[in-house]
């Protein structure tokens, strides 16, 4: 696991895929505290990645750090962006803008037409970057923190994600192609903002697009 950034209040690493993002025996918390060479050391998660997913993640090291992140969270303040290559073409860019439900006896989220308890709405935006093939690299930014949100809303719209095992029938023979691939939001100790920018690693399908290292976000 590679660290970023690190300082007394904050750590930003790359999470790799297949680990968890809670405090937990082989989680990001114990991999982050192994990494700082202090076992009991306090660090806390403020936002989550799938087990499945790779890429930036911002860690708190104190309960006030923590408090102040998951504000800018919960406010809209903290952006959180993501690579992820689709099948289909979804267009230049546009907005996702759908009603989830979780069903937690089977772990998955679905986009569904009625309100209703455990109903929330679901908001992200993406811009296209490049196509190869049957595939679209696109950037995208949450607006909200859905469970498998950027999975389930993609796939509901007819755009599997390449890779994906939980909401496609393909049989893709890539890990999930979706990348953490850009963090922004204030210190919670100095309100300096901080942007960091990380890429997927070089394998496919992430290989096969021309503009994958473009720095043009979505804000």
């Amino acid at each position: 696991m590679e660290i970023v950034y690190r300082d007394e209040d904050i750590v930003v690493c790359l999470k790799p895929a297949g680990v968890l993002s809670t405090d937990e025996p082989g989680g990001m918390p114990e991999l982050v505290r192994l990494a700082l060479g202090d076992p009991v050391a306090e660090v806390r998660t403020v936002h989550r990645l799938d087990r499945v997913v790779g890429g930036l993640m911002v860690l708190a090291r104190s309960a006030e750090a923590a408090a102040e992140l998951s504000r800018q969270i919960r406010e809209d303040e903290f952006q959180k962006e993501y690579l992820a290559a689709v099948h289909g073409d979804p267009g230049e860019n546009g907005t996702l803008r759908d009603l989830m439900l979780r069903d937690k006896a089977r772990k998955m989220s679905f986009v569904t037409d009625s309100p209703g308890k455990g109903v929330q709405e679901a908001v992200l935006d993406y811009l296209r970057l490049d196509r190869a093939a049957d595939l679209s690299l696109v950037r995208i930014r949450l607006h909200t923190g859905r469970t498998h949100q950027i999975r389930c809303q993609f796939a509901a719209h007819g755009w599997d994600l390449a890779g994906e095992r939980k909401y496609s029938t393909r049989a893709d023979p890539w890990p999930l192609a979706l990348w953490s691939c850009r963090l922004s939001f204030l210190h919670p100790t100095t309100g300096k903002r901080l942007n960091f920018e990380q890429f997927p690693p070089d394998i496919e399908p992430w290989t096969s697009f021309n503009n994958l290292k473009t720095l043009k976000g979505l804000y």
